[in-house]
Parts: structure tokens; sequence; C-alpha cells
């Protein structure tokens, strides 16, 4: 039985219904783009439930923190020992391991066992990963907390301008969700479609990009590995190829990577 899919994904039938033309002259390669990359020189972040560095698929971080709440209230950035507390940080690490092996990997863990985590949590991390100025900033995470929303826009802006890429899952159910939904974002769903590297830009947006999310056998808790559909892991292979654009064109701007993202993309095609 197919597994069900999320929210904003791209079914197999729409699949063959989304395609775009640019009026770019010629068509602008992923050979060009990222395919001599490996993602060796990019810094990626993956805010989530932390990461099982001994994870035979993630092979080691560079670093782990997470916000702590100080003795005054203030919520601090610390190191972090817990490792993953639920295995879905560890399945995006490995995604992003595989892909970009080549990129270096840094946890923020801002969510708890059971997937859900604190906004304050949630802005700290961010924050603190924005002021580090990692090359790609992964979040397979949104929160519906629409209090948080200025603080999150902010931060979101702040990422842009600083040249660290935001890429953010898109909920998997039909509801209103950030930071996704942000236009400096990339946000991404998840597609059916079994190749690691297929992007799609999307004609109907909110969400801009597809990649890979039905079916993935990713890495989990204790070493082990499991399969799994949703919008989350669609994520990390988003996260992967723009850490690889970033090792093989360090310069390019957010704006930059986003038109080379669509460029590229397997569904659009040069304008006759």
């Amino acid at each position: 039985m197919p597994p069900e899919i999320p929210a904003w994904a791209l079914d197999a039938d729409a699949a063959a219904g989304n395609r775009l033309t640019t009026p770019w002259p010629h068509r602008v390669t992923r050979e060009w783009a990222w395919g001599g990359s490996d993602g060796s020189g990019a810094r990626v972040c993956i805010v989530d439930s932390g990461v099982d560095a001994d994870h035979p698929r993630v092979g080691g971080i560079d670093r782990a923190v997470a916000p702590f709440a100080g003795a005054d209230g203030e919520i601090a950035i610390a190191e972090d020992r817990a490792g993953d507390v639920s295995g879905h940080g560890t399945a995006c690490a490995g995604i992003i391991r595989a892909l970009a092996p080549g990129a270096s990997i840094t946890s923020v863990r801002v969510l708890g066992p059971d997937i859900t985590g604190a906004a304050d949590d949630l802005l700290a991390g961010l924050a603190w990963a924005i002021e580090q100025r990692f090359d790609v900033i992964s979040m397979s995470l949104s929160t519906r907390k629409r209090s948080v929303v200025p603080d999150l826009y902010r931060l979101a802006d702040d990422a842009y301008f600083a040249g660290s890429l935001l890429v953010a899952c898109a909920h998997n159910l039909p509801v209103e969700s950030f930071p996704w939904r942000f236009a400096s974002v990339f946000s991404v769903a998840g597609h059916a479609g079994s190749d690691p590297f297929e992007i799609h830009g999307n004609a109907a947006p909110p969400v801009e990009f597809y990649a890979r999310g039905v079916d993935v056998e990713v890495a989990w808790s204790g070493g082990t590995t499991i399969t799994a559909t949703g919008n989350s892991f669609a994520t990390p292979h988003l996260a992967a190829v723009c850490a690889r654009i970033r090792g093989a064109h360090p310069g390019l701007t957010p704006f930059q990577v986003k038109q080379l993202l669509y460029l590229t993309a397997t569904n659009v095609e040069v304008a006759a």
C-alpha cells in the first residue's frame, strides 16, 4: 500500500503537470552548479532533535549545542551531550552526509523526544545558527504559534541578508505554519520520486521546491534505519544540494542560489 502523501507534497500524477519554462537562452547545467562538489567547504547546521554523531550513516559531526535556561531564566546556548533524543535529527543528518559528504555538520537541539519543542528554544537556537553564519541551516520543523511569527520573520530575514540559506519544510498537514511560508526561506515539500537529487520547482507556491520525501530509508535511533515519509525528509535532500552549490560557488547569495536551484530543477525547461 502506498504511503500517505503529506500536505503540500507532489505526488507522481501531479508531477507530470508541474512543468515550468525559463526565459534564459540556455540551460544552466547541474554539472556547473554542483556536479563536481561534495559539499567540502560548506558548513551545515541542523536545527532539530539533536544528532547521533556515532550513527554509521552520520560519521561524526563538528559540534552539538542546545539552548538552556540559566538561573536567571535567560536562555543561553551551551554544548549538548544528549545526542539525538528522538531519531529525527539523525535521519536528517544521515541524508545530508550521504549527498554532501564533504560538508561539515553542526547540531542545534531544539526538539524533545516527542519531536515538539518550546518556541523560546527554537528562536534561541535559530538565532545562534544565524549568528554563526552557517552556509546552510536545515530545519525539518515548523510552528503554528502566531505569537512567534514576528520574531521568526526577523530571523529569517537576518539569515537571508547574512548569506545563510535557511531551508525549512512545509507542515505535513494542510495548515498554516512558519517559517517555511516566508519568502526569504527555501521552502520544501516532498515528492514521490526515488532520485535523491531530483528537485522540482513549484508552479504554484507558497512551497517553492520539492525534493525526495516519500519512502526514504533514513538513519534512526540506536544505529538503526527506518523507512519514513514526510516533508521533514525532503528538507535535508534540498539542504544537501544547497551545500554542494555553496561548496562549488561559495560567493553566491541566497537569491542567486534560489535561481540556480530553479534553473537546474528537473521540471524546468528552456523556453522555445
